[in-house]
């Protein structure tokens, strides 16, 4: 029985210098020292044993015991600093290399010109009035005093849902319902949003844009007014030495009305922006026709105002040279990178 315990003793240690991991090493364990392992099986025949025998092989069997289980426990001990450091190879982090910047997104140069335009505005005094896209006609049209007959009407130049549903051509029905809402409450407000108009997309035309229409209704609101408040606008957004200019049009729900220009970059030499003119249109304004005040309660024999309204597409174009309308709804992320 001695022989069979230092072979069991030898084998073991043998086997447990050549374990490869924990788990074999476990194996080990069981398959000598668990309950039906080689060396319990022979402590459990001890009994079998002359009386004076069985003493000498009990010592000898717990020092086996006692020399295994050191010799797991060492190289238990081993393998799992050996796995540890595998962990900490495989996931290793050089801090000496350069990290690496996240991509940062860029504000879309739309919206980057609609909050500058709004920042100019607010700090005159104006606030920001919003209003549904889906729009009745009588807001869009009517209370704007565009006639039944007027060309906008016409189906093929708005996108009509029904005969008195359509998606707003202008943001001017927000100027209607702001003055129903707060009349008789002086109003100084602008309002930008999405507006729609049966267009093809080319390079100058898009079936979905964008306008900041303004709203000024107070007594003792003169042209002058007007013209103080886009001069300064037109200089902030492209320039402190750009001049202005007010040219005589028409519009239904102004009266007078002007276009407004602002003279080009070029300094008056005359570009392919400015097409050889030295001025750039940028957009259109009038005091309020005393008619769109009546429908709306305002007593035109007291209150006067006036109104102004801009493609935010068009200011884009203009401030930053862009020659086709298309790429500001591409998303094409070389294009947007340069804002």
């Amino acid at each position: 029985m001695k022989e069979q315990v230092h072979s069991i003793t030898d084998e073991a240690l043998a086997a447990i210098a050549k374990a490869g991991s924990l788990a074999e090493l476990n194996q080990i364990r069981v398959n000598v020292l668990g309950k039906k392992g080689t060396l319990t099986g022979v402590l459990r025949s001890l009994g079998s044993l002359a009386p004076e025998e069985r003493p000498i092989m009990g010592e000898l069997v717990n020092k086996a015991r006692t020399q295994l289980e050191a010799a797991l426990e060492d190289k238990g001990r081993q393998l799992a600093e050996e796995e540890q450091q595998r962990k900490l190879a495989a996931e290793r982090l050089d801090v000496e290399l350069p990290g690496r910047r996240p991509r940062r997104g860029h504000i879309h140069p739309l919206r980057a010109v609609a909050e500058e335009i709004c920042e100019v505005f607010l700090g005159m005094g104006f606030s920001i009035a919003e209003g549904p896209e889906v729009e009745l006609d009588y807001y869009n049209f009517e209370a704007l005093n565009l006639p039944p007959e007027h060309p906008a009407r016409e189906m093929q130049d708005s996108l009509y849902i029904n005969e008195k549903v359509l998606l707003r051509t202008h943001t001017s029905p927000v100027q209607v319902r702001t003055m129903e809402a707060q009349y008789p409450k002086p109003i100084r407000i602008i309002a930008p949003g999405r507006v729609y108009r049966r267009d093809a997309l080319d390079a100058t035309h898009s079936p979905m844009f964008h306008q900041i229409e303004g709203l000024v209704v107070d007594e003792n609101i003169s042209f002058g007014d007007l013209k103080g408040v886009l001069t300064i606008f037109a200089q902030k957004i492209f320039g402190e030495d750009r001049k202005v200019r007010f040219r005589p049009s028409y519009f239904p729900f102004t009266e007078p009305s002007a276009e407004v220009d602002v003279s080009c970059g070029c300094g008056g030499k005359g570009c392919r922006i400015c097409k050889r003119t030295g001025w750039l249109e940028i957009l259109g304004a009038g005091s309020v026709n005393p008619k769109v005040l009546a429908m709306s309660k305002y007593d035109p024999a007291k209150y006067t105002g006036f109104a102004f309204g801009m493609g935010i597409e068009r200011i884009a174009i203009l401030k930053y040279g862009i020659t086709d309308i298309r790429l500001f709804y591409e998303n094409d992320i070389r294009f947007l990178r340069q804002f």
